[in-house]
């Protein structure tokens, strides 16, 4: 018997079997490389990836030529700031504003901030209110605006609709960049309600393979250049670089921001996944029963509110790191640290927190279990 809980699914979900099978069948019986040959086998691959794109598409309302793979959510950020520094600003985004929040991620800030580092950009904090959400009326102006959807620390939704909307007033020309990793788990996404400019999530958080993400592209056309070189996303050169002369056209979207050869085994089994998390959204009943039980021992300070999609807390007098190895060693497997999220941290107030996550695949029997363990550790 494993007995092992597995509550960090928010750092990446385990994988239905609809997934392993269809990724085994493909490896088994139809691998070939996509957009490459000619023969039965590998025009398979190729309508099979054109599936995967446009079940994708559906899932959040969005054209398969908005839809764009790439390798998590991470790459998709600092993609979408080096494709906004190339392509819309003239000399590069500098003297532009980017507005950011303390709920974001390293991967949808740090890109950003190290241009401001580097004299490239002007930096405005998005406000919050007293729980920690993104205030819509008194957002400052801004070129472009990172949202993060869900904090992985606070696990609460924000208005993401409302919210470019209001940055909208301030700028109609603001670019909006949202990272839904942790959203598009607990909650449907409408990029056409939500009207943004881009938006990343990564497929292992919904139980498909590690190395695939998607980046979802309003206007595809709008970006003339790339981000990235190779084959597959150049229909043409004509000239040479020695004679000063070379220009080359590339492919239509999403193609001309697919250099290189595709993952695959993890694309083909990404439809089953979305199949079974549309079917099989996690319980946040769990996430009640844990913070009602443990509220109740005055060591464990509770950082999330009672209908997050996260418990985050701490214990008081405990090293995090010592909570996370003793809880640990007794078969529990929760995340703690700062969840590459310093700056909510640093706004509550503490160095490090624990975060217990659950999936499709979690029943009240393992957070019961987590549990017992979590208040033998914290006597």
């Amino acid at each position: 018997m494993n007995k092992v809980i597995y509550l960090d699914s928010a750092a990446s979900a385990l994988k239905p079997e609809s997934v392993i099978r269809a990724e085994m069948d493909f490896l088994q019986n139809a691998y070939a490389n996509a957009g490459r040959g000619i023969c039965g086998r590998a025009s398979n691959v190729d309508n099979m990836v054109a599936n995967a794109r446009a079940d994708v598409a559906r899932f959040i309302n969005a054209a398969p030529d908005q839809i764009v793979f790439t390798s998590g959510t991470t790459d998709g950020m600092n993609r979408i700031v080096h494709i906004i520094n190339d392509c819309v600003c003239g000399a590069g985004i500098k003297n532009k504003t980017v507005m950011v929040s303390d709920l974001d991620h390293h991967s949808a800030r740090l890109p950003f901030e190290l241009l401001y580092d580097s004299d490239l950009c002007k930096i405005v904090l998005c406000p919050m209110d007293e729980k920690y959400n993104l205030v819509c009326p008194d957002l400052p102006r801004a070129d472009v605006f990172v949202i993060t959807a869900m904090s992985n620390v606070m696990g609460m939704p924000q208005d993401v609709g409302a919210i470019v909307r209001a940055a909208r007033k301030k700028n109609p020309d603001v670019i909006t960049v949202v990272d839904a990793a942790q959203y598009v788990v607990h909650n449907e996404i409408d990029v056409q309600e939500w009207d943004c400019d881009f938006m990343c999530f990564s497929a292992h958080k919904i139980g498909a393979d590690t190395g695939l993400g998607i980046m979802y592209v309003k206007n595809p056309d709008r970006w003339i250049s790339p981000d990235k070189f190779g084959g597959g996303m150049i229909s043409k050169i004509t000239g040479s670089a020695v004679e000063h002369n070379v220009t080359f056209q590339w492919e239509s979207a999403p193609a001309k921001f697919e250099a290189g050869t595709l993952p695959l085994t993890q694309i083909i089994g990404l439809p089953a996944a979305v199949d079974y998390l549309s079917a099989n959204r996690p319980n946040l009943d769990l996430i009640k029963y844990l913070y009602d039980r443990l509220s109740e021992n005055p060591r464990i300070k509770i950082i999330t509110p009672r209908d997050s999609t996260l418990f985050t807390f701490y214990v008081d007098g405990m090293h995090i790191l010592d909570f996370g190895a003793s809880v640990g060693a007794r078969g529990v497997c929760l995340r703690v640290g700062n969840m590459c999220a310093s700056w909510i941290h640093k706004v509550l107030g503490v160095a490090g927190t624990a975060r217990i996550s659950v999936g499709s695949m979690n029943v009240m029997d393992d957070v019961v279990r987590a549990a017992d363990i979590i208040e033998s550790v914290v006597k």
